[in-house]
């Protein structure tokens, strides 16, 4: 069992960056460094968080789950719930198309043997909260990101443990909202988990730990990509109102999705963030947009985020069919350098130092999905009654890609103090389903503070 830590402590960022478990040494990586080296570590053993990444998560009393926004990443990961536990029962769903918790539900009978009853299952824009209401012991919350913070507010004022998806937050309001919940669902006592799976993922995990050892000494910068593919789009039908388009287009609209430098790339960002721990001073970047066909976004970023002491971490994002594939992580340091594509550790030199086998985690586990293994420490920490919050490190993570969005839209440097405090909500004044006003969502053009018509 870990190194228990304290309340307070725990609520800061710094902390929750690195708080709780120190885990024992893993059997699946190798160390090639020089024997005697002295290594400075970062953070001290015991002073951060490592998961338990057992295959499967413990047995106990059975528990009650709701699923808000049935989609496809909603979806997957009730499906990917069910295989990290036993005893659960998915008893609540909730979303505003009826034909999304249908489709799930035939999905939920054929490869879990589960029905959920008409009579909990709702729709609309207040179904989450009746999907809360309903007397669960956790909820999985996986609409579109913009309505992420509200939902969390009002599960963790009814007591629900909550997985949220990532993003947690698309705008400052909602950074703000996700927060101060945080704090108060730690004193709740409750378990709050995010779908930044790269954090239960063992060759990530094992990596975090050689870096805050000191392996790589003291970091001094960073690069972090997801240079992918072209997004999925809705081609508007008639009957569509606008409100429907968009959500049904969710994906390729700021408002709902924050763009994909937040929806996406948040994943890379929040790699720098764990293992740094330290927030930024101020951010300056460029993007564009080429080949999108629906929506107000951009279709690639490029951002220099400052951090202090002269650390700088470059982002790079992009979704265009036809270009060269990265999704990947690089960590600077004063002795080395960590490669998330392959896994390994150099010095100065480039010789591995440490490399994580590949090979020996699938011989040992049968379980090496990080989007399930996230949901076995969930229901871990549920049945071992051990409070957990993992909302405010993924929130910070969320607005400095806010921060990187921004700055590449108006071609301003911005900073974090700034961004943290600003006046930016982007839910509108009324949700239902019916006109809106589309002139306000328009691609911007850097250094005219006016959208491109």
């Amino acid at each position: 069992m870990g190194k228990k830590i304290s309340r307070r402590s725990f609520v800061s960022y710094s902390a929750l960056m690195g708080a709780g478990m120190a885990a024992a040494p893993s059997l699946l990586a190798s160390c090639k460094g020089k024997e005697g080296t002295a290594q400075t570590p970062l953070r001290e053993k015991g002073t951060y968080y490592v998961p338990e990444l057992a295959d499967k998560a413990i047995d106990g009393r059975e528990l009650k789950v709701g699923l808000v926004g049935c989609g496809g990443r909603g979806s997957g990961a009730i499906i990917d719930l069910l295989e990290a536990a036993n005893g659960i029962k998915v008893t609540a769903l909730g979303d505003v198309f009826p034909e999304q918790i249908e489709a799930f539900r035939k999905t939920l009978q054929e490869k879990a043997g589960q029905e959920v009853p008409d009579d909990h299952c709702f729709t609309g824009f207040e179904a989450y909260k009746q999907v809360i209401d309903s007397g669960l012991d956790m909820v999985v919350l996986a609409t579109p990101p913009v309505f992420r913070p509200e939902h969390f507010r009002y599960a963790t004022e009814k007591g629900v443990h909550s997985f949220l998806e990532k993003p947690v937050a698309v705008d400052a309001k909602g950074y703000r909202t996700v927060v101060a919940t945080a704090k108060q669902a730690l004193t709740k006592g409750l378990c709050v988990f995010t779908g930044t799976q790269r954090r239960h993922q063992r060759e990530y995990v094992e990596a975090y730990k050689q870096i805050q050892d000191g392996l790589i000494g003291e970091i001094t910068g960073g690069n972090v990509y997801w240079c992918g593919h072209s997004m999925w789009y809705k081609e508007r039908r008639p009957g569509w109102s606008d409100m429907e388009y968009m959500l049904r287009d969710w994906g390729n609209w700021k408002w709902l999705s924050g763009d994909h430098i937040v929806e996406q790339h948040v994943h890379n960002i929040d790699i720098f963030m764990w293992m740094f721990g330290q927030k930024p001073i101020q951010a300056l970047g460029v993007g564009g947009r080429h080949r999108r066909v629906s929506g107000d976004q951009y279709d690639c970023f490029s951002v220099d985020f400052e951090f202090p002491n002269n650390v700088h971490l470059h982002s790079m994002c992009r979704q265009i069919d036809g270009c060269k594939w990265n999704v990947s992580e690089v960590i600077h340091g004063t002795k080395g350098s960590w490669n998330s594509e392959k896994a390994e550790i150099y010095d100065l030199a480039g010789n591995v130092i440490w490399k994580f086998d590949r090979d020996a985690e699938k011989a040992q586990h049968q379980q090496t999905n990080p989007t399930v293994l996230e949901h076995v420490d969930w229901v871990n920490h549920i049945r071992k009654n051990e409070p957990h919050v993992e909302a405010e490190d993924t929130a910070v993570s969320s607005l400095l890609a806010v921060m990187g969005r921004e700055a590449a839209y108006t071609g301003k440097l911005v900073k974090w103090d700034e961004i943290s405090a600003a006046d930016m909500d982007f839910m509108p004044e009324k949700l239902e389903m019916g006109r809106m006003d589309m002139s306000q969502y328009k691609v911007p053009v850097p250094g005219t503070d006016k959208p491109q018509k």
